[in-house]
């Protein structure tokens, strides 16, 4: 089951407003996450649906210290969604 960057990047941004509570309108690549007041509960439930939808684990702990913005956890995402669909 492959997806293409452009249709993933959609829909995990898709994914980051309903979870998040964020209009759609208000994501951009380059916001920072604390800017759209994404708060740790969200994330949680962010990385819950993606794991649900594709099958990709990120942890909490370790994964997401270095994420600041939405572009930040599409590389995340995206990556470990193509990990997952590669093994």
């Amino acid at each position: 089951m492959s997806t293409d960057r452009e249709t993933l990047t959609k829909e995990l941004m898709e994914m980051v407003a309903q979870e998040g509570m964020v209009d759609i309108a208000d994501i951009t690549p380059d916001r920072r996450l604390e800017d759209l007041d994404i708060q740790s509960a969200d994330f949680v439930m962010i990385l819950m649906a993606i794991e649900e939808k594709w099958g990709a684990y990120i942890s909490v702990d370790n994964e997401l210290t270095d994420v600041e913005t939405v572009q930040d956890l599409l590389n995340l995402a995206i990556s470990k969604i193509e990990e997952h669909q590669a093994a």
